[in-house]
């Protein structure tokens, strides 16, 4: 099938690229000449495992173009919108310009072959508003407008696309549900489930999803906090929650609070969304509210294992990412925590793999020093702060660590190291949700707790 994609961000080009991938013809689109441009000479903008490969062999075999314009849309069988939907800081709803803007510029374009899909992440509703725009733009024009969310995780977004829990498809006619089966039937026939649903029913489903899954790791960073209170090990809390079937082990990690593009985002945009239809969501409220709180006393923890100050010391940062294999710095808890180092008076220095360039441009990182390896960023260190579980980190001498740093604290905000290895090695190792281990008589009692009397750390 012949398929247009208008955007070229993350959910863009990693859908693009994967259909064309599957067999279909595709054509993604982007009003960014610059990012076009790159694309053709097989540059991918983003960091995201086996994209870039997909996109090499798909272009040379022909079935994966770019452009900055949108004819292709006349020949297509279906249009995937992929634009943007940031949320807007006056009020914390989705910002859809950018998506209502695509529909205007492709609209001269369409005939009533092409289905019409937002697979943007959309509030209740824009289906219909964008089948409105379409109608008065191309008056006695037929065109079935669908919604087919993406339900990708950055880092592992072309695996989460080739290999999906599930297709969902939103729409109000037969002849729609009809070409989105064809568009996904390589999928299907590997046995993937599909669901067909209303329109408005699948603009909710993505919502709904990332609000629950936000939930699960708001739930058990509370549980971690609690953990640290009573000497308890979430993470053996955690593996038993996540043995039963009703609840599953995913999301069930603790650590600095979720960012990236996708839950603080449409958490947020689901509750100005409730708002306007007169629905109070208190759990994604809650949710919002614990998970800010958190990122926002990031620096407590620092300070503690510091012994109440950071002024004039130096501190490490190893991975700055929002989460592991990616590049992405949106609403990362690291930008939380670096702000507030400086402002204590810390000296930073910091380490990424992949998300230096897009850290670097932030105001909260242009102070930050940054190091070549995570070695480097550790030297003459009086603490480090592991912010994001990049594989390499598991696999760093924790010795050389010990001997490289001016102090041996590390504040390990992903749990990374194994709490006996790091007491071997002589760390002063600080977890989450776990004892504090390797505390010795002249730094504290031996088996410390991350919470002070009457109050948790977050």
């Amino acid at each position: 099938m012949r398929l247009t994609v208008i955007g070229t961000g993350y959910v863009g080009l990693v859908s693009g690229a994967c259909f064309a991938e599957v067999g279909h013809t595709v054509t993604c689109m982007d009003i960014d000449a610059g990012k076009i441009g790159r694309l053709d000479v097989g540059e991918i903008p983003i960091f995201e495992p086996g994209l870039e490969e997909i996109v090499r062999r798909n272009r040379t075999s022909g079935r994966l173009r770019f452009a900055c314009t949108v004819e292709s849309v006349a020949d297509a069988d279906a249009v995937f919108l992929a634009v943007g939907t940031p949320t807007r800081v006056e009020d914390g709803e989705a910002d859809l310009n950018y998506l209502f803007a695509a529909v205007e510029m492709m609209a001269p374009h369409l005939d009533g072959r092409a289905v019409i899909v937002s697979k943007s992440t959309v509030p209740v509703g824009t289906g219909d508003r964008i089948a409105a725009l379409l109608a008065s733009l191309r008056p006695g024009i037929p065109i079935d407008v669908a919604s087919c969310p993406e339900f990708l995780r950055e880092g592992s977004a072309v695996v989460d696309f080739m290999e999906p829990s599930r297709i969902v498809i939103g729409a109000e006619s037969v002849r729609a549900i009809g070409v989105l089966r064809d568009v996904y039937r390589p999928f299907t026939e590997r046995g993937c489930p599909l669901r067909a649903m209303s329109r408005r029913s699948a603009e909710l489903a993505k919502y709904a999803a990332n609000a629950f899954l936000a939930t699960k790791v708001t739930f058990i960073n509370e549980i971690a906090d609690f953990c640290e209170r009573v000497g308890a090990d979430v993470h053996d809390v955690a593996s038993s929650m996540g043995l039963d079937p009703r609840i599953g082990p995913s999301f069930l990690n603790p650590g600095p609070g979720y960012g990236g593009s996708c839950f603080p985002k449409d958490t947020l945009a689901l509750l100005r969304h409730g708002e306007s239809f007169d629905t109070s969501l208190q759990i994604v409220e809650t949710v919002v509210a614990v998970n800010e709180r958190r990122k926002r006393q990031l620096c407590r923890r620092v300070l503690t294992a510091c012994g109440g100050s950071v002024a004039g010391k130096r501190i490490a940062l190893l991975g700055v990412a929002f989460k592991p294999d990616t590049d992405d710095m949106r609403d990362a808890p690291s930008i939380h925590l670096a702000r507030r180092l400086v402002d204590e008076g810390a000296t930073l220095v910091a380490y990424d793999p992949a998300a230096r360039a897009n850290a670097e441009v932030l105001p909260a990182f242009r102070s930050v020093d940054w190091a070549g390896t995570a070695l480097d960023a550790v030297e003459d260190a009086d603490a480090v702060a592991i912010m994001t579980e990049w594989n390499e980190f598991r696999e760093i001498d924790l010795a050389e660590l010990h001997d490289l740093m001016r102090t041996p604290i590390v504040v390990d905000f992903r749990n990374v190291f194994s709490p006996s290895a790091a007491e071997a090695a002589g760390l002063v190792y600080w977890q989450v949700g776990r004892p504090v281990v390797g505390m010795t008589a002249s730094t504290g009692p031996q088996r410390a707790s991350w919470v002070r009397t009457g109050e948790a750390v977050f």
